[in-house]
């Protein structure tokens, strides 16, 4: 993501730039209707029919994230030579306001020709017609999607139609710093951990003013893993129910909140809200981290993180498993410039822009067998890691309208990692107000 201040996609956004821990700003899915009442139709509509423009054009590329420029601006830089007579104009808005920003302008018709989108808000602008369907000109031009890993294609699929050809790809790790470590004579952590060694090594580490581990309060970063881990869902297959009131998602919340309320290893929210746990971490005041791959370019940048930390697998429960998200690059509906437009994203989801995005360190490749000159970016950490754990990744949780239930519980999981109420009890409210979200949801399309 993320991520993402703000560095690389959504999830990038959360939480190693401040911008993703914070709670995110709910797009009301009835004010995108009007976007979808004058957009254009759906997979019907076709690119080759549209009016190729005769003179120069000038489409606008919306972002979140400016770490990835220097990479961005290689692959607009590649693709205006190739096609002299287009021009891409960035407009890279924060990760705070992108949101509010997008949904405004495209209500108005006035959004970017082509921008980012996250998996998390994928079907509420697919649903009502904001982004333009890709599935005949992914068709005529024979692109081969399954290049692409498939949830993160599958994520950006709404019934039979493709709406995004994907840009990245991440997963979770366990960042660990080896100094501290050694001075605790703790053996560095390894694929065979699990939840009971993360305890006992936090207690270990933990110091003065040093903390174990930091339990934030991040779902991407930490429960939506643990909860799975534990045989949990946040929702359901279908998209229809909440996961959160189960035993098994409560055991997965609870090996967070335990970490500050019980064991007392963690920084508390407060301390992780004044100091961002990432900056904490980079500095040897936190022994373990549970971060993304996007991480690296913000702890490479750090000379004492560069020196002392690595990443090995994330720990395990009585499963295995670790979530993903992954940025897509569409193209509005209402965009003047179809063809161009199109043009623009084919060569974003083409293998050498994907290169270019791997050498630069900010985020795996979403495209298949461009993985390896990400790992090498950065020879500090194995980053190889990452990579090994897609095998067994899952699609980031996700509905229509995620942003309703999703902002509700960061909002009052605050009472859980505080310690204001059993953590069992915030998440029941939480699932109910989540059910209650879901069954306002129009059916997603078979």
């Amino acid at each position: 993501m993320t991520q993402h201040k703000p560095t690389t996609s959504d999830r990038q956004s959360e939480w190693a730039q401040p911008s993703r821990r914070k709670v995110l700003a709910s797009i009301p899915a009835a004010l995108l209707m009007g976007a979808a009442a004058c957009s254009k139709s759906s997979s019907s509509s076709s690119i080759a029919s549209e009016k190729k423009q005769s003179g120069p054009v000038t489409l606008t590329y919306g972002l979140w994230d400016d770490t990835q420029m220097p990479a961005m601006k290689k692959i607009i830089a590649e693709f205006e030579k190739a096609n002299p007579k287009i021009t891409i104009r960035t407009a890279v808005t924060p990760w705070d306001s992108y949101w509010t920003k997008l949904q405004t302008a495209a209500t108005g018709g006035s959004a970017p020709d082509v921008f980012w989108m996250t998996l998390a808000y994928a079907q509420l602008y697919e649903s009502n017609g904001v982004l333009m369907p890709l599935t005949k000109p992914v068709a005529s031009a024979k692109i081969d999607m399954s290049q692409y890993d498939p949830a993160i294609v599958k994520g950006y699929t709404w019934g039979n139609d493709i709406y995004a050809l994907p840009k990245d790809i991440d997963s979770i790790a366990l960042w660990y710093n080896k100094k501290l470590f050694a001075e605790a004579n703790l053996k560095a952590p390894d694929n065979s951990w699990g939840w009971s060694d993360v305890l006992a090594a936090a207690q270990r580490l933990t110091k003065g003013d040093v903390h174990g581990i930091a339990a934030t309060l991040s779902d991407q970063q930490t429960y939506y893993n643990t909860i799975p881990q534990a045989g949990g869902q946040v929702i359901s297959d279908d998209g229809r129910k909440s996961g959160y009131d189960s035993p098994a998602a409560i055991a997965g919340l609870e090996f967070w909140t335990d970490m500050i309320n019980k064991y007392h290893v963690s920084p508390s929210l407060q301390q992780m809200t004044d100091t961002d746990p990432q900056q904490m971490f980079g500095a040897g005041k936190i022994g373990m981290y549970y971060g993304g791959s996007w991480e690296s370019v913000a702890l490479k940048a750090i000379p004492y993180a560069l020196k002392n930390v690595d990443v090995v697998p994330i720990p395990q429960g009585k499963t295995r498993k670790t979530v993903s998200n992954g940025l897509g690059n569409v193209i509005f509906a209402k965009t003047k410039y179809p063809r161009e437009a199109w043009a623009f994203v084919q060569f974003l989801g083409s293998k050498r822009a994907a290169e270019i995005q791997a050498e630069s360190g900010a985020v795996i490749p979403a495209t298949k067998g461009t993985e390896s000159a990400w790992v090498k970016s950065t020879p500090q950490f194995n980053l190889q890691t990452f990579v090994d754990e897609l095998q067994y990744n899952y699609g980031f949780p996700v509905s229509i309208n995620t942003p309703a239930w999703r902002d509700y519980a960061t909002q009052h999981f605050t009472d859980a990692w505080t310690g204001k109420k059993p953590t069992a009890d915030v998440a029941r409210a939480i699932a109910k107000q989540m059910n209650s979200s879901l069954a306002k949801e129009p059916k997603r399309p078979s």
